[in-house]
């Protein structure tokens, strides 16, 4: 389940209504949270209690892990400090100052904090921006403490995407580009570079700050096309750059005479890889199909091409960073639900192992695996028996969980992986020797009993993509959502028509009416 599972904002927003409410109609406000809203804006928030709620809401989110728990205490005081300019400037600045670089998690919580705090205004944006005082003499050199600059790019990336449009593009001034670029240099950081490749992705999304970030960057001699060269470098940071800048110029800063990745890129002897079809729309997908990585804020999912029904199957993944991913097997019945925070291993249909918070998922119930820690550079394995309906989860050739496979009824079964914000890793599905491969048990291996076609071997940019789509010539009865299989069920009880089977079994809801999906009925062939 993803990180709180999506839900803080939405009670700590409901308990705040509920207040507004009560004190609008003249009533003493009784809730344990309001009462801790009223307290907290009366009472004096130095930046001592600001950073130490911080750091008490880090620690006590690596603990919250079910969707019916109820948000840390410290998210309900930080959210009512935040409703004032001058307490959401505080709380960022604090974060910047306190948030660790080796904590996991920690990326993720300043994203987290910050899109839960009320939306500032752009005036207090901009008086922020100062106060951060950016421009390109702010990079951090090789050896020197990052902590600061690499929390400030994370703001930055978070703002980017919450003030689009012209906030956003008022937010991105000359010296937060030239800070952010100046970034991208050989003797940077690398962390600072990561999230600073992030950031500029976030602003991006804008088209005019797009059109100003791709003229800044060629003034700058293209720095991407260096940063493209740490790809699959032994530091697993440094790898991390690669992959991003090499996503920026396929996706984003397309640079004139380069060709696109999935056009160089080798596939000789790759038969299984993670499916582009089945896949969350954020989750970005190496151009050989066996790495993947989110970098936005939602609980983003994807499935492998090569379903197995029988037999015992192996598989590994190299971990390039260590937070949140719930990495396991799934049914295609197994539903992605990424902005309620639902992934693998959180419905009946699906079982994942979490490295960070030590947890084995199923049905969106967790359970300890003491001493199950994973760290970047590790190597997770999972063995699927289905003749004996047992899953084996492993770090490092470890055994470090165990359990039954409780959804042994379905008839086929793909290896999937939901990865929370700034997290990334490599599959092996055979097609290189296994690191850690099982002793005792005899395993098959996707990649000696997969087949791709020359089009699903494709990771195509997302803007081809697009424009493969308009240019598809669409069939009358061809499914409206995927525009590939053929149109076949009809929903109850709202009757709505005009869906395959396949992305049938994904929806909860009606997507032309929200109606709540009961059954549906699947025309005769």
């Amino acid at each position: 389940m993803g990180l709180c599972g999506c839900k803080c904002k939405e009670r700590l927003g409901a308990a705040r209504d509920a207040a507004l409410e009560s004190s609008s109609q003249g009533q003493r406000i009784q809730s344990p949270h309001q009462l801790r809203h009223t307290y907290w804006r009366k009472s004096t928030n130095t930046p001592q209690i600001i950073e130490a709620l911080i750091l008490d809401s880090l620690k006590a989110i690596r603990s919250l892990v079910e969707n019916d728990q109820e948000p840390p205490e410290e998210l309900f005081k930080l959210h009512n400090i935040a409703d004032q300019d001058d307490g959401w400037i505080q709380i960022v600045n604090s974060m910047v100052q306190v948030v660790p670089i080796e904590e996991p998690l920690g990326p993720a919580v300043i994203t987290l904090l910050l899109d839960d705090c009320p939306l500032p205004n752009k005036e207090a944006v901009l008086r922020l921006s100062r106060q951060f005082n950016l421009s390109g003499k702010n990079r951090v050199l090789r050896g020197k403490d990052p902590r600061r600059q690499r929390n400030i790019c994370i703001v930055l990336g978070v703002l980017a995407e919450k003030l689009s449009g012209p906030s956003s593009v008022a937010v991105l001034t000359q010296g937060t580009l030239d800070f952010l670029i100046s970034n991208l240099e050989e003797d940077v950081e690398p962390v600072v570079t990561l999230f600073s490749l992030i950031a500029l992705e976030k602003f991006a999304q804008t088209s005019e700050n797009k059109i100003t970030i791709k003229r800044e960057l060629k003034l700058a001699g293209d720095p991407l096309k260096r940063l493209e060269s740490r790809l699959g470098s032994n530091d697993l940071i440094e790898a991390q750059v690669g992959f991003c800048a090499q996503w920026c110029l396929d996706n984003l800063f397309v640079v004139e005479g380069r060709k696109f990745s999935f056009e160089t890129v080798n596939m000789t002897g790759i038969n299984a890889m993670l499916n582009t079809r089945d896949v969350s729309e954020y989750l970005k997908i190496s151009p050989d199909g066996l790495e993947a990585r989110c970098d936005a804020y939602t609980f983003e999912s994807v499935r492998c091409t090569y379903p197995v029904s029988d037999g015992a199957w192996y598989y590994e993944a190299s971990l390039l960073s260590p937070g949140v991913m719930q990495i396991g097997w799934a049914t295609k019945l197994s539903k992605f639900l990424n902005h309620e925070g639902y992934g693998i291993g959180d419905d009946e249909y699906s079982i994942a192992y979490d490295g960070c918070r030590e947890l084995v998922w199923h049905n969106a119930k967790s359970t300890p695996v003491p001493s199950g820690r994973w760290v970047a550079g590790d190597t997770f394995g999972s063995l699927l028996d289905i003749d004996n309906a047992k899953v084996t989860f492993f770090l490092n050739g470890r055994l470090v969980a165990s359990t039954e496979l409780s959804f042994k009824n379905s008839s086929e079964y793909f290896v999937g992986a939901s990865f929370m914000s700034f997290q990334q890793c490599r599959f092996n599905f055979g097609s290189r020797p296994f690191l850690f491969p099982p002793s005792d048990v005899d395993f098959k291996c996707f990649n000696d009993y997969a087949h791709l076609s020359d089009r699903d071997r494709v990771v195509l940019p997302r803007h081809l993509q697009l424009e493969a789509l308009r240019n598809m010539s669409i069939k009358e009865d061809s499914c409206t959502i995927c525009f590939d299989s053929k149109a076949v069920t009809t929903l109850k009880p709202c009757g709505h028509s005009g869906f395959c089977k396949n992305c049938t079994l994904q929806l909860i809801e009606c997507p032309m009416c929200r109606g709540v999906i009961e059954h549906y009925i699947e025309e005769p062939p």
